[in-house]
Parts: structure tokens; C-alpha cells; sequence
């Protein structure tokens, strides 16, 4: 019998929201410790667990047939997946932030200056259709000290509450894109495999 892949995210706060999701649909997956590869034992479906950051290509490559993904890393993966279903966890804001003790007035300010950001890709799309030019920074992981190290004038950075900001001296101008948890996936599967697919949304 024909069975789904679907990859979810190793470990985080994602990972834990998608297998709870999988057991509140009543589906079973056997529990392998550091397993990369598990199947559910009551449905056609095997997981794979993967870097968040992988799960796009994965998916676009046929390797995995359906991810459940933040919209944001979708996004600035530039991927050619479809997303099927917005899943209404995980939420969160790219957005941009400045020093709290500037005098913001718009968009505008951040003419040249330098931006650190883990999304360039998506900062750079927000610029160019809002005719802003920056120096866009890309680093991966603690972005919110750049301003204090004297690497950029400004971040751009997922927020949830903004508690990290306001410990690091920032404020938050700009909301670049809402991001939730999607299901993705690849156009080309095949029709048996559409069928578990439309049980499992359903």
C-alpha cells in the first residue's frame, strides 16, 4: 500500500505542536529514539525528522512528500511548494526593530543603513517594494545583540511576545510578515497518495 512521508521538524517547538497534532488525529507513530525515520502503525504515513530549514527542499525534491513548516522559513527558502493548510499554531512576526530611544518616523529610516537579519531574502523583498535601499547583514542566530555590538543600525527578527527585544534596548517599527505553521506540499504526488493526503487534512 501506497504511504505519505511527511517531514516535521527534529526538535523545537514546532516539532513538539506537529506530533502533538498527529495524536489529536488519533494517529499513532511508534516512538524511536533518535529514529530519523518512523512510521505511524494505524495510518499510511511515515515521518522524517528533519532541520526546519531542510523541510522545503526536502519536500520540493520528492524525497518528502508533505512538511509542516513555519511560513517564514518557506518564504525565504524561495520554495516551489504548495502550501495546503494554514494550521493556526506557531505563530509569530518578522519584524523590524530599532534602539528605543530613536525617534522613529517610517520606512524611510532605514535608508542605508545596515539591517542584521537571519531573513534576507524576505528583508530584501519588504525593501525593494517599499523603495528602500540597505545594507543587509546576514547572520544566523542571536541577531537582537547586533545593534549593541555596533554591527547594525537595526535587525529584522522573528517575534513572539517582544520580551527579547525590550531586554536588548530594542522596539519594534515594522511588521514585515505573520507567520503560522503551514502543511506544504509537492504538486507532483501521486493520486493514491492525494487520497491519504485529503483523510489526513480532513
Amino acid at each position: 500500500m501506497k504511504r505519505l512521508k511527511l517531514a516535521i521538524q527534529k526538535s523545537g517547538r514546532l516539532s513538539e505542536q506537529s506530533k502533538q497534532l498527529l495524536k489529536d488525529c488519533g494517529i499513532k507513530i511508534q516512538n524511536g529514539k533518535n529514529a530519523l525515520r518512523v512510521s505511524a502503525t494505524n495510518f499510511p504515513i511515515d515521518l522524517f525528522y528533519l532541520r526546519d530549514d531542510d523541510i522545503p527542499q526536502y519536500v520540493q525534491d520528492g524525497i518528502a512528500d508533505i512538511g509542516i513548516v513555519g511560513e517564514n522559513v518557506l518564504l525565504e527558502k524561495n520554495s516551489r511548494c504548495e502550501i495546503l493548510q494554514k494550521l493556526g499554531f506557531a505563530k509569530c512576526r518578522l519584524s523590524l526593530a530599532i534602539p528605543k530611544n530613536i525617534d522613529y518616523q517610517g520606512v524611510e529610516y532605514f535608508k542605508n543603513k545596515k539591517i542584521a537579519t537571519s531573513y534576507p531574502v524576505i528583508l530584501s523583498d519588504f525593501l525593494s517594494k517599499n523603495n528602500v535601499t540597505s545594507e543587509i547583514h546576514e547572520i544566523s542566530g542571536s541577531v537582537e545583540i547586533a545593534p549593541n555590538i555596533g554591527l547594525a543600525e537595526a535587525i529584522c527578527d522573528l517575534v513572539s511576545t517582544g520580551s527579547t527585544l525590550f531586554s536588548n534596548g530594542l522596539k519594534e517599527v515594522e511588521q514585515v510578515l505573520k507567520s503560522e505553521a503551514v502543511i506544504i506540499g509537492n504538486p507532483n504526488i501521486s493520486d493514491a497518495q492525494k487520497e491519504i493526503l485529503e483523510k489526513l487534512i480532513f
